[in-house]
């Protein structure tokens, strides 16, 4: 019988409808891993109709390891696995061995399958700079790369500030190890060491100008949908040179998120799941999060494939 996977089609709720699809091949290198949970990230439910109709969606799972590597890389057979990698959102999916790390004992799969993306994204972001004794400016602070890097941040010893869109998204961030929390960047009254930027916008330039000399904008996201504008001049300053750097390093993930795994299994981590349902409610659960009605994670458990 066919495996069940959410396809990309532009005419169901949002852009994704569960199917029947071949069930994948694994390559050199490459483990088969039988899915039980898998998570949304805001951007993928948002640009899934960009993607080719019958794509299988999404990046980020946790199941079991039903074949290993042919080469003998990667976790044996029956190993509990996080898993990043393209055609997550399916029965079964073949990725490659270095992207996948085995679970701890006593952690939830599906707090596991909550980390990949936006804890590799967050985690790899502030390992540009040692943030320890510096402050670290986090926006999209409420959402899922925002609330990993408040806690990652705080573990690394920064001042974290910690920006929102409303009041209401503050929720529980201070409990995560921020040190300020702020509605945009009104209150922020001293210059910050790093950004994480996952808004874009008027508030990427807003927030480069907080930047102290030698500071760095860490742009990972642009969920505010709106253009940056720069002023004349705006950009200069002196003293050691301000910048502003892209990022989407997402190469040999295994390891990374092996880390990621090690902070949840000591409770140094919460996968902060904000939203959990079967994965035959995804179009609710990508309005939730198109709709910022999600604070963290959205993750979904996936059925079983039929033997």
């Amino acid at each position: 019988m066919p495996m069940q996977a959410l396809v990309v089609d532009p005419a169901a709720p949002a852009a994704l409808r569960l199917a029947p699809v071949p069930d994948p091949e694994p390559g050199p290198g490459q483990v088969l891993v039988d899915v039980r949970h898998i998570s949304l990230n805001r951007g993928e439910v948002e640009f899934a109709a960009r993607r080719p109709p019958g794509t299988v969606h999404g990046y980020d799972a946790a199941g079991i390891v039903v074949r290993a590597a042919d080469d003998g890389t990667g976790p044996a057979a029956g190993t509990p696995v996080a898993a990043f990698g393209a055609g997550a959102w399916a029965q079964r999916m073949a990725v490659d061995a270095d992207a996948v790390s085995a679970i701890p004992a006593g952690v939830d799969p599906a707090a596991a399958a909550a980390l990949p993306m936006a804890g590799l994204t967050a985690l790899r972001t502030l390992r540009t700079r040692s943030v320890l004794g510096r402050r670290v400016l986090v926006t999209g602070a409420a959402g899922g790369v925002g609330r990993f890097a408040v806690q990652l941040a705080a573990l690394g010893g920064a001042h974290v500030v910690a920006s929102v869109g409303s009041p209401g998204r503050a929720r529980g961030l201070r409990e995560l190890g921020a040190g300020e929390v702020v509605v945009g960047l009104d209150g922020v009254d001293r210059p910050v060491d790093l950004v994480v930027d996952t808004v874009g916008g008027p508030q990427l330039t807003a927030a480069f100008a907080l930047l102290a000399p030698g500071g760095d904008v860490q742009h990972v996201g642009w969920a505010s949908g709106e253009p940056a504008a720069v002023a004349p001049h705006s950009l200069f300053s002196l003293g050691a040179a301000r910048t502003i750097s892209t990022f989407g390093d997402v190469r040999e993930p295994g390891p990374d998120l092996a880390v990621l795994l090690g902070f949840l299994a000591a409770g140094r981590l919460s996968a902060e799941i904000g939203h959990r349902a079967p994965w035959t409610d995804v179009a609710d659960a990508a309005a939730a999060l198109l709709d910022r009605r999600i604070a963290g994670k959205a993750v979904l458990d996936v059925e079983p494939a039929a033997a």
